[in-house]
């Protein structure tokens, strides 16, 4: 699984021909959990500070999700996102 962005411990990957909606993984100290890139619905289990800083950080890279998300889909390389400063 391709890591996208890492900050704070929080880690972000997204898998390569994954199904829809768009989506990216998180993982952070043994939680998991599946964001909708376009909707922010969590499925899954992260702290709740967590979850305001994945939120925090979609906002500002969602155009990039996407596109990634279509680079993701037809197995071309995927571009790095900065992570939350």
């Amino acid at each position: 699984m391709p890591e996208i962005s890492s900050f704070y411990g929080i880690v972000i990957s997204m898998f390569f021909s994954d199904h829809n909606p768009p989506h990216f993984h998180v993982k952070y100290q043994g939680y998991e959990a599946i964001i909708d890139i376009g909707t922010g619905t969590i499925r899954g289990s992260l702290p709740r500070r967590v979850v305001n800083m994945v939120y925090e950080w979609l906002d500002l890279h969602r155009d990039e999700l996407l596109n990634n998300w279509e680079k993701m889909k037809t197995l071309q390389p995927f571009d790095k996102i900065k992570p939350l400063d």
